[in-house]
């Protein structure tokens, strides 16, 4: 039987790292122990995030990184192994939003008109899906190379549910939602059973977007919501914490959602 995985003097890779929900999960592991590696677009943010966890205590450090180029995912892990020698976390947080209906009428002259573009369209897919295949794929590849034991995480969300106004965030979050059972059953087929995959589902966080809606808007989404309040990003890296140290938690995807359930449609905000 293999020694349960620990988050102390483990090393943890995690994409939008600069801010957020991944800067949370960074801040969380390193105040146990890991010492992570923060990859970003921003580079100047990521720095920021990085200083700050080194400025409590914890090991960090920042690599400049766009998920949606392979050359820079391969760049991220590799100076995560040069500076801490491993990886045994790695976490696909980076994602971005561009809501939009695929059609709507113009109110003004009921002329049928296009708001999601293909652009959009494209560029949420990039990121949130393309993005996390890379960071999961090159993540993994660093691990079974040395035979090193570890969990990839993939960062979903409950609109996987399927959300109007988000067809590209939605699609893509119900795409990774799917990965953790595929990939762990690959990698176990594969010889590679010591390397785990589990997906996380957040329900509506407390990120600077939501804290910046409008109060109406943000009751209107917490009134549904059995928590009575938004999931705080610490409950998010919790639960990443607690699948790191359990070895039986692999295959699945997680909701920490605070028992929200899409009713009645919404348009996305």
């Amino acid at each position: 039987m293999r020694s349960p995985m620990k988050i102390a003097g483990s090393v943890a890779v995690i994409t939008g790292g600069a801010r957020g929900i991944g800067l949370a999960i960074g801040r969380f592991l390193a105040a146990r122990g890991a010492r992570v590696v923060l990859g970003d677009v921003l580079q100047a943010a990521v720095e920021r995030a990085a200083e700050e966890i080194r400025a409590e205590g914890g090991e960090a450090l920042a690599v400049e990184a766009d998920v949606t180029r392979e050359a820079d995912v391969e760049r991220l892990m590799d100076a995560a192994i040069e500076r801490f020698g491993a990886i045994q976390v790695v976490i696909a947080n980076a994602g971005i939003a561009r809501d939009g209906l695929m059609l709507s009428r113009d109110p003004a002259t009921g002329k049928v008109r296009r708001n999601l573009s293909a652009e959009d369209f494209r560029a949420v897919v990039e990121v949130n899906l393309t993005g996390a295949f890379l960071t999961l794929a090159e993540g993994a590849r660093r691990m079974a190379e040395p035979g090193t034991p570890g969990v990839l995480f993939v960062i979903s969300s409950i609109n996987k549910a399927g959300q109007p106004g988000q067809l590209n965030y939605a699609s893509a979050k119900a795409a990774v939602a799917l990965w953790p059972k595929i990939l762990a059953a690959e990698l176990h087929w594969s010889g590679f059973a010591g390397i785990r995959v589990v997906g996380i589902a957040p329900g509506y966080t407390r990120t600077e977007a939501l804290e910046a809606m409008e109060q109406a808007s943000l009751e209107a989404v917490l009134k549904d919501a059995p928590l009575g309040r938004l999931v705080e990003p610490d409950e998010l890296a919790a639960t990443i914490a607690l699948a790191i140290e359990n070895e039986a938690i692999n295959g699945t995807t997680i909701e920490v959602s605070g028992g929200v359930a899409f009713g009645p449609w919404q348009r996305a905000k």
